[in-house]
């Protein structure tokens, strides 16, 4: 038997693209809807409960539109939020993102190692159990503040120039790079520009599977045409048209 009803993903603008590129790697016969946050991004700035309400809304629209499975693909989202939602809906599968440190310390954890997130989630209790429990000890965090919203804007001067400033000093230093951001892997090249021939982790690829698992697990695997249905909160056409630009290069 088929369970056919969508699967949402949500960030607080397109970064978020970068996930759902994985999950249809690996889930080709769903359907999606993709909602773009953009009338609240950044997340990051805000406190827990305004984080919690802007979410609750979300997923409201998400069960609205018949979602069977809801995607929290933004970092801070993730830290602050998800264990909150999955106490209120007990009957919705989550699956969240999460900064990729284990992977380091499974792979790589010999070497040095730079954490890219924004402040919110760095903050946060989740992030800072993970990194007490992973850290290697040649790790430095960073906090980007205000990155996710240059990428989002697309403009290419401005990120080089955040580059430079921010995490130019770190060239030579480290050989590992943590994408604690879901917009961060639209500027892997851009980051490489700037620390040389580095490594990259991002959580993207284990969520997708771990979305696979969820939904065979419970019987909920779909047979659909695949469709991927993209909302901005703002109804911004130049944000629909980067995300479709974005994933048709997946």
């Amino acid at each position: 038997m088929n369970d056919n009803r969508k699967i949402g993903i949500f960030d607080s603008g397109i970064g978020g693209v970068t996930v759902l590129k994985e999950i249809v790697k690996v889930l080709q016969s769903e359907d999606y809807i993709y909602y773009s946050d953009s009338k609240n991004n950044p997340y990051g700035d805000k406190s827990d409960n305004e984080i919690m309400n802007i979410c609750d809304n979300i997923v409201k629209f998400f069960i609205k539109n018949d979602c069977k499975a809801i995607v929290i693909a933004c970092n801070t989202a993730s830290t602050k939020v998800a264990d909150r939602l999955r106490e209120k809906y007990l009957n919705i599968q989550f699956v969240a993102i999460e900064p990729a440190y284990k992977m380091v310390y499974d792979y790589a954890y010999e070497k040095s190692t730079l954490i890219m997130a924004t402040k919110g989630t760095i903050e946060s209790e989740k992030f800072n159990i993970l990194y007490n429990k992973f850290n290697n000890y040649k790790t430095y965090l960073l906090e980007c503040v205000r990155l996710a919203d240059i990428i989002e804007s697309g403009e290419k001067k401005k990120i080089k120039e955040y580059l430079n400033d921010n995490i130019g000093k770190y060239k030579k230093k480290v050989q590992n790079v943590v994408l604690g951001c879901t917009h961060y892997p639209l500027i892997q090249n851009e980051i490489k520009d700037t620390l040389g021939n580095v490594t990259f982790f991002n959580g993207s690829y284990r969520l997708a599977i771990h979305l696979k698992e969820i939904l065979e697990k419970n019987k909920m695997i779909g047979k659909n045409e695949g469709k991927i249905e993209f909302i901005d909160s703002q109804r911004l056409k130049r944000k629909e048209e980067r995300f479709y630009k974005i994933l048709e290069n997946r």
